[in-house]
């Protein structure tokens, strides 16, 4: 569990030193908060920021943070890939134009010249940077944030060992050539060492030695790969979890050449409070969720009510990696004259979990009630979705829930000489939702001193422009701003149109209602055609309404 650190307490009484070599916040602090440290807006004035993964969901919200909130900042670097029919130019372009950064445009409309595109590949040798770029770079970067990463969980374990670790060490070797470089902050995931349930803010030895397995790979073709990844991954769910796990290893073996941070984010969700409440622009992790049940489609989860769902505001997340990247170059800049203290990774557990708990169960009651309250555009059916934790009972609603109502619709579809497609969505759900299971179905807990520590050293005025405190979260009023973010900024509707989407929900709840009267009277009276049982119950409640209703209207008349 977390152990909070009021303003100005001493960490003098905390000292105490990891046995792996990672750093605690005892072992490096013992002054106060607010301490002559710059501010971090003042710290991040004049310099030159690194950003791998900018065109991504957190790495938007870094770039738009870093301007608006620190905007003597001199140039932000962003590693950006060309995509087929896309120049690296138009994708930057376009990634400017998004809503997010109209706070920015409204304070600095000439924003974009602050940002200098990158031409790269993480796939390729060297990130596949040109001569030129990397003298430019090696010649002027401050500080790295290295947030690009594949976040699939299925990925084949050979494309997410180059993407995750093998882009890592190659970014790594670069940041040693930079001659002005103060900080190296790596973006990992809470999850990364999932197989434990006590999870503290250190870098656990890693299930096998990187450089060994990228060797032993590099001669297997792809159907070898495929065929011995579930035991290498072990007991980790997936080569995600995995691979990030090998990351940090990778990271920590530079610990004694490069001041390094590593943030561990769980599930990260949606804007809290910056720019905007419930910005997010991608159906990854729960916003997929909270979509489909929105929808109507996703009737039934398997989950367990009662485990702490560990989600984390994305501007949490950024507020926290801006933080660190300040205290990690500032700090270590202090420390550097003590010789006797080796350099160490310092780790961040981005949780809430541990410090403002909620639930699995009570994010189902918030997300129906706001769908319902502010419905998404032609729902399938009306929002109603359902947790278990039994595996019998969630197949079953499955089957007459998911599986059988999209067998009637595709039938529909082909009548009507359209192409079905019901199934194959539902088909899709269920492979996502299968991979969430495993993280929906437990509970971890995450040790979060660093994360504390951290807020003990920002000045009341950091405190509250890189905000970070998930005390302050209030989760039903996030849930809210989460679903009407995932219909204004992912599926792009308009908020003008909710009375027509309610009317809308009120056509499919009464074509429901009319449809089970019409299946239970049809059943009864088969039922009453094969039984005189039947027939004599179905006389006997006949005759009893109709008593009813006679000494009803006799009350009414001696009343009157």
């Amino acid at each position: 569990m977390s152990t909070e650190l009021s303003e100005g307490q001493d960490l003098d009484g905390l000292r105490e030193h990891a046995t792996d070599g990672t750093t605690r916040p005892s072992d490096i602090c013992s002054g106060t908060a607010g301490s002559s440290m710059a501010s971090i807006a003042e710290y991040y004035a004049g310099k030159s920021v690194l950003i791998t993964g900018a065109t991504g969901f957190m790495g938007k919200v870094l770039v738009e943070k870093l301007l608006r909130s620190c905007p003597e900042v001199k140039a932000l670097y962003i590693l950006v890939r060309p995509k087929a029919g896309q120049s690296m130019q138009q994708r930057v372009s376009d990634m400017m134009k998004c809503k997010l950064f109209d706070r920015v445009r409204e304070d600095n409309p000439d924003f974009h010249q602050k940002i200098i595109p990158i031409s790269s590949e993480l796939m390729q040798p060297g990130l596949a940077i040109s001569p030129e770029d990397v003298e430019k770079l090696t010649g002027c970067i401050n500080i790295v944030f290295h947030c690009a990463a594949t976040i699939r969980f299925d990925e084949p374990l050979k494309h997410a060992l180059q993407l995750n670790v093998i882009a890592t060490q190659q970014l790594l070797s670069l940041a040693q050539q930079m001659h002005h470089l103060e900080a190296f902050i790596h973006i990992s995931t809470a999850y990364a060492n999932c197989n434990r349930k006590h999870i503290d803010e250190v870098i656990y030895p890693p299930p096998v030695e990187p450089k060994k397995l990228i060797e032993s790979l590099e001669w297997m073709d792809d159907g070898i790969v495929r065929d011995i990844t579930p035991r290498l991954i072990g007991d980790r769910p997936n080569t995600y979890t995995y691979t990030k796990a090998l990351a940090e290893y990778v990271v920590q073996q530079e610990q004694d050449k490069l001041n390094i941070g590593i943030i561990r984010p769980s599930i990260v969700g949606a804007s809290w409070q910056e720019p905007f409440s419930g910005w997010i622009d991608n159906f990854n992790g729960p916003s997929g969720v909270f979509i489909a049940a929105g929808k109507g489609i996703l009737r039934t989860m398997r989950a367990n009510n009662d485990a702490v769902a560990d989600l984390i505001p994305v501007d949490v997340v950024i507020n926290l990696t801006l933080a660190a990247g300040w205290y990690t170059a500032v700090h270590r800049r202090k420390t550097e004259k003590q010789k006797n203290k080796p350099k160490t990774a310092l780790v961040y557990n981005c949780t809430t979990g541990g410090i403002n708990p909620f639930h699995w169960g009570e994010i189902e009651h918030h997300v129906m009630s706001s769908f319902k309250r502010n419905p998404l555009e032609q729902a399938f059916r009306r929002p109603n979705a359902n947790i278990t934790s039994n595996y019998l009972i969630n197949q079953y609603w499955i089957l007459v829930s998911h599986k059988f109502p999209a067998l009637i619709y595709d039938l529909f579809l082909r009548l009507s000489g359209q192409k079905p497609q019901m199934m194959r969505i539902f088909n899709r759900l269920h492979k996502a939702i299968g991979l969430l299971e495993y993280f929906s179905s437990q509970d971890w807990e995450w040790n979060s001193e660093n994360m504390s520590m951290l807020m003990s050293q920002l000045t009341p005025e950091d405190r509250k422009t890189f905000n970070f405190d998930v005390r302050q979260l209030n989760w039903p009023e996030y849930i809210e701003n989460y679903c009407i973010g995932t219909k204004k900024y992912v599926l792009n509707e308009d908020m003008s149109d909710i009375p027509a989407a309610r009317q809308h929900l009120r056509k499919l709840r009464n074509i429901r209602y009319t449809f089970n009267t019409l299946l239970v009277i049809f059943i009864w009276r088969v039922f009453i055609a094969r039984s005189q049982m039947a027939r004599n119950i179905w006389y006997f409640v006949v005759s009893l309404c109709f008593k009813f209703l006679s000494y009803f209207r006799a009350s009414s008349t001696l009343t009157n």
